[in-house]
């Protein structure tokens, strides 16, 4: 199964392929304050994946045997332990509100929403700088002002040049794909030289698949011991593995806010 869930026009599943040698990635930083000049190489050259991590505590992963989602993302079978994490804290939300203590039931549901994996998006570029492809890291988000834009200019995507900036902080920053308007004025001999080079083939979609750190089942466990999860809840300890005879309850509700839940 590929760690990624939709591909091209409904943003891109990549299919997972073997390689002899471990590829160099093609993930470059996008900090608030960076400019890129690229060349949208086609609209359907983006990938969507489920991320889990909890800032200042687990860097992003993507699990290497991912859940079972639907059309709308919502978990339907073979959860990851982040999964069943969330879904249990999801159930103690639920256990509180209905028990009429409100404010901790939101307290929990907040904490159960960061073990959630979301929605993440991959694109890739050509690199007016260098004449390389390039993939940038997106949120929900910013991916769809992007597309967006991208969608805007489809008819014309062979013979336009862009800027791809992030401004902002924090949960403010702003993603734009702004179109060069004049070309020849606003690009350099070079980058006009580049921007053929980066149409001359096709995007490749395996190249997607070195863009993100994967981690087994064992990684997410220590993950979750890391975010300050009890693993014990779920049957786990560290070296061991989901219990075959357990049964388990898949999340099938999912919303921006995380009260929504229970």
């Amino acid at each position: 199964m590929s760690i990624f869930t939709k591909r091209g026009a409904e943003a891109v599943t990549a299919a997972t392929t073997e390689e002899e040698e471990a590829k160099e990635s093609i993930l470059v930083p996008f900090n608030s304050g960076t400019t890129y000049k690229v060349r949208v190489k086609s609209v359907d050259d983006s990938a969507e994946y489920y991320a889990y991590g909890i800032f200042g505590k687990v860097n992003t992963f993507v699990p290497a045997n991912p859940s079972e989602r639907n059309a709308k993302g919502f978990v339907t079978a073979n959860p990851t332990v982040w999964d069943r994490a969330a879904d249990l804290l999801y159930k103690d939300a639920k256990a509180l509100k209905d028990a009429g203590k409100t404010a901790e039931a939101e307290k929990v549901a907040q904490q159960a929403y960061l073990f959630k994996g979301k929605p993440r998006y991959l694109m890739a570029f050509g690199n007016l700088e260098t004449g390389e492809d390039i993939a940038i890291d997106l949120t929900k988000k910013q991916a769809s002002g992007v597309m967006a834009t991208i969608n805007k200019y489809a008819k014309k995507i062979d013979k336009m040049a862009f800027e791809l900036s992030k401004t902002g902080s924090s949960t403010s920053t702003v993603v734009t794909l702004s179109p060069i308007i004049d070309m020849d004025e606003d690009l350099t001999d070079e980058e006009r030289a580049n921007f053929e080079k980066c149409g001359e083939k096709p995007f490749d979609f395996a190249n997607f698949e070195d863009c993100l750190f994967v981690a087994d089942e064992a990684e997410q466990t220590k993950n979750l011991v890391v975010a300050g999860f009890d693993i014990g809840r779920l049957g786990l300890s560290i070296g061991a593995t989901t219990p075959a005879d357990e049964e388990v309850t898949p999340i099938t509700e999912e919303g921006e806010d995380p009260t929504l839940q229970f």
